[in-house]
């Protein structure tokens, strides 16, 4: 049984580990008798063959693109049509795909014939151990992440309380202005985030709000970013959290509990490891100083205080990919990135997120983040 990926390089991680180049028209990639083969249109065909790779480049013409073009085919047909012409004239009878391949394009090959099977785990763990390309760019994108960090506590930092808020240069200081900002350096250092998290106050209580309106002048800042490197496609993931003015004691003891869960979780950290048991021993931890976690809840419990999600994640090509460090965990390999996230949360108070990015190596792991963990800001 061969090996089948359909798609773009932006949007489908197991075609951009295979096809390290950025091409945003879908096309095809298999894998057959030890050959790795990808069909594509011209315009990007010199691309591919300029990497100097093993990958064995065809042009849609070979399979009849021009016959299906001047026959009058429904455009909404074309793709999958040729992909028949393509699997067919690649001699492929069985392939394997991704959970994602594109359903009409599996119905046309299933109606001509081709068995197809998805099987995620396949893909995922291919992408497992980083490739030298993948794992520069990963730095890449975490030296983008630390500078735009930087920015930030920076303009905490020359902040000032007023009536209305803390202001900056006699302007409001707003989570927008903080993520414009954001942004800014991110681009400047060869990176972009979507969606980035800067959020205060109550917001920084629901793990996932990006956060909005003016800091206060006695506030909580949280700060996430996951920006993509532009180079290699692969993400970076890294949280901390600030206070400006009066910091509260609960949020004084989040922190350092949070802190001594990163570190409780960076001292175990290596390969064999379940990611399961890595997140059962921080939330252990947590519920020895009175926080409800996953492992205490009770079953159906909606959880919104304490540690109320996965330790952390994998991180390459998405921001968030196996192995998974939660309750469903998996065995860490050498060779993994992933992101170490503990939190504590209160609803309608606020919370803490302290999260740094790691390599998984041989004989235990290398944090690849390189930031101070300084909770309130000079200023």
């Amino acid at each position: 049984m061969g090996v089948l990926i359909y798609g773009d390089t932006i949007h489908t991680p197991e075609l951009r580990h295979e096809v390290p180049l950025g091409i945003p028209d879908p096309f095809t990639y298999a894998e057959l008798d030890g050959r790795r083969v990808v069909a594509i249109n011209t315009m990007e065909a010199t691309r591919v063959e300029a990497l100097g790779t093993d990958l064995e480049v065809h042009l849609l013409e070979e399979f009849g693109a021009d016959d299906l073009r001047r026959g009058g085919i429904a455009a909404h047909l074309y793709p999958s049509e040729l992909a028949v012409r393509i699997v067919k004239g690649l001699g492929i009878e069985s392939a394997t795909v991704p959970a994602g391949f594109p359903l009409q394009i599996a119905d046309a090959l299933r109606a001509a014939g081709v068995e197809l099977a998805v099987d995620q785990l396949l893909f995922d763990d291919r992408r497992r151990a980083k490739s030298s390309h993948e794992l520069a760019g990963i730095r890449s994108a975490q030296r983008a992440t630390e500078a735009a960090m930087a920015e930030v506590q920076s303009l905490l930092e020359r902040s000032e309380p007023g009536s209305r808020g803390r202001a900056l240069d006699g302007e409001l200081l707003t989570c927008e202005l903080l993520k414009e900002r954001v942004q800014a350096v991110l681009l400047r250092n060869g990176a972009f985030s979507d969606d980035p998290i800067v959020s205060h106050g109550a917001q920084t209580a629901v793990g996932h709000d990006s956060g909005s309106g003016t800091i206060a002048s006695d506030d909580v800042v949280l700060v996430d970013l996951f920006p993509k490197d532009f180079e290699s496609s692969c993400f970076a993931d890294m949280t901390r959290t600030f206070a400006v003015g009066a910091a509260p004691d609960e949020i004084r003891d989040y922190h350092r509990l949070c802190k001594e869960a990163l570190d409780l979780a960076l001292a175990e950290l290596r390969p064999g490891l379940g990611g399961g048991e890595l997140h059962r021993t921080v939330s252990a931890f947590f519920s020895e100083h009175g926080f409800p976690t996953q492992l205490t809840k009770k079953a159906g419990e909606a959880l919104v205080d304490g540690f109320y999600h996965a330790l952390g994640h994998g991180v390459g090509l998405t921001v968030h990919e196996a192995p998974n460090l939660g309750m469903i965990g998996q065995e860490l390999v050498s060779g993994d990135v992933v992101a170490i996230e503990p939190g504590l949360y209160r609803s309608g108070f606020g919370g803490v997120r302290l999260e740094d990015l790691v390599l998984v190596t041989d004989d235990g792991c290398e944090v690849l983040t390189d930031f101070p963990y300084d909770l309130e800001v000079r200023g």
